[in-house]
């Protein structure tokens, strides 16, 4: 079959079309490459987190995330620093040598602190995995006992924890609750993730 000029203006538009897909090519492979790498948000999963905590009245807690974790600050009154000492004759490990989650060396004290108004912890059961709801308030209510002090309960398996996150005996959670590395970057600025020893 001989040429044509048809088919010579088909090849030449053969030739532009391939040119102009192997130059596109690159450019369409980006977005689809970079989406296996990691977000901005999945890198700054593992970074330290600031909170202000200046406007933390006593009695009342936040949340916040680190490390996709909830990490609970809650400022203590001084009713509930007191109750920390009746409830140790009942805890499973009152002075948090249990290794699973490890204490740091500040936050091995009764209160579980630096400062002892505030506690930093992670609201996440050491048993299996569940969040602990408040019942921060004292006396007797469904699910904790009659001398009940103030704490944490886990309404999955029936665990319990005192207000400085220490889990009552006899109960399926193994340990504490977690307290995350973190340091004072002023009276009311909290570092969480870090502390002036190791970056955790």
């Amino acid at each position: 079959m001989s040429d044509t000029p048809v088919d010579a203006s088909k090849r030449t538009w053969l030739i532009a079309s391939g040119c102009a897909g192997a130059v596109a090519a690159p450019f369409v492979a980006t977005p689809f490459v970079s989406s296996f790498l990691p977000s901005e948000k999945a890198k700054a999963a593992g970074a330290a987190v600031e909170v202000d905590i200046s406007a933390l009245k006593p009695g009342e807690k936040v949340t916040v995330e680190w490390r996709g974790k909830p990490v609970w600050i809650m400022k203590r009154t001084p009713e509930q620093l007191a109750s920390l000492a009746k409830t140790e004759p009942q805890l499973a490990d009152p002075n948090s040598e249990r290794k699973a989650y490890p204490t740091p060396e500040y936050a091995r004290n009764q209160h579980r602190s630096i400062k002892p108004e505030i506690w930093v912890g992670v609201g996440i059961c050491s048993h299996l995995g569940c969040s602990p709801s408040d019942k921060l308030q004292p006396g007797p209510q469904p699910s904790v006992p009659d001398d009940w002090q103030g704490g944490f309960l886990c309404p999955c398996h029936g665990s319990t924890f005192d207000v400085a996150g220490r889990v009552f005996k006899n109960k399926p959670a193994p340990d504490n609750l977690e307290v995350p590395a973190h340091m004072y970057l002023s009276d009311t600025r909290l570092l969480i993730g870090e502390d002036k020893n190791s970056k955790a």
